[in-house]
């Protein structure tokens, strides 16, 4: 009777010790439904490896979206996002797989609206002070107009996925000040790229704490990493010149990847 007890009770710390064990597991061991919806700082333009269905949105395998269902297997993965989107196309061409059952979301959404690729051309081409102007009136299209488009967005995710954990990510801040670049953009034209890169940063921390979701940057995450650091995860002007100013697969890995893991 004595070792029958011992037994029993052994047992049964067992079992509330694997009771435990399974509650600490990450997310993902819980089935996540996740869908990855944005631009191409999500779908992963110039990460290399894109996947052959995804045409010009070129959705790589070494996105953060997908390093992440790889690691964690979620119960179902819908991968939308595409390149160049903006708010409004991710709400007209992204939002299909979200549904009541999805527990997960992850979005990037911002850049284009205020024409980043644009502002970069111009800062490329022309002279220093178009530069900071191009820089200046795309910082009051972030604090005038961005808002609107990503109160949409956020409401259509939030309809349409009501119980699910939505993750904002924002974008890295793009150049080293005082680095190793020898040519390129001044000194004067990249600080004011990174002025407006934290500009963005801010408007999407501030939109997605409005609408209960929540924002992590990746700030942290690629400094000493920026353009014109020793070991840069973006790239700058580059060819194909679809891959300039993305993050190269490191920045996915090195960079989105924990900072999406954090807060997951």
């Amino acid at each position: 009777m004595l070792w029958r007890r011992i037994v029993l009770s052994v047992s049964t710390a067992l079992a509330v010790a694997a009771a435990a064990l399974g509650a600490a597991q990450p997310a993902g061991a819980a089935g996540h439904r996740y869908v990855a919806l944005g631009d191409s700082y999500s779908s992963g333009v110039g990460a290399g490896s894109y996947l052959s269905d995804s045409g010009d949105c070129r959705r790589s395998t070494n996105a953060y979206p997908s390093l992440w269902a790889a690691a964690n297997s979620p119960s179902s993965f819908s991968f939308t996002a595409c390149s160049g989107a903006t708010t409004g196309t991710v709400r007209s061409g992204q939002l299909g797989p979200l549904n009541a059952s999805t527990t997960l979301v992850s979005v990037t959404a911002g850049g284009n609206d205020v024409g980043f690729a644009d502002i970069m051309q111009t800062c490329v081409l022309n002279s220093e002070a178009t530069c900071v102007a191009a820089v200046n009136a795309a910082v009051v299209k972030m604090n005038s107009t961005l808002p609107g488009g990503l109160s949409a967005l956020y409401g259509d995710i939030r309809s349409r996925a009501p119980q699910a954990h939505v993750i904002v990510l924002g974008y890295p801040r793009f150049y080293k000040l005082s680095g190793s670049c020898i040519a390129g953009l001044s000194e004067t034209e990249r600080a004011a790229v990174n002025r407006g890169s934290d500009t963005l940063n801010d408007v999407l921390a501030k939109q997605a704490a409005n609408a209960g979701f929540t924002f992590s940057g990746v700030v942290d995450e690629f400094t000493g990493h920026e353009i014109c650091s020793a070991d840069s995860w973006l790239h700058s002007l580059s060819v194909p010149v679809y891959n300039s100013y993305h993050p190269k697969a490191a920045g996915q890995s090195g960079g989105y990847l924990p900072a999406f893991r954090s807060a997951v």
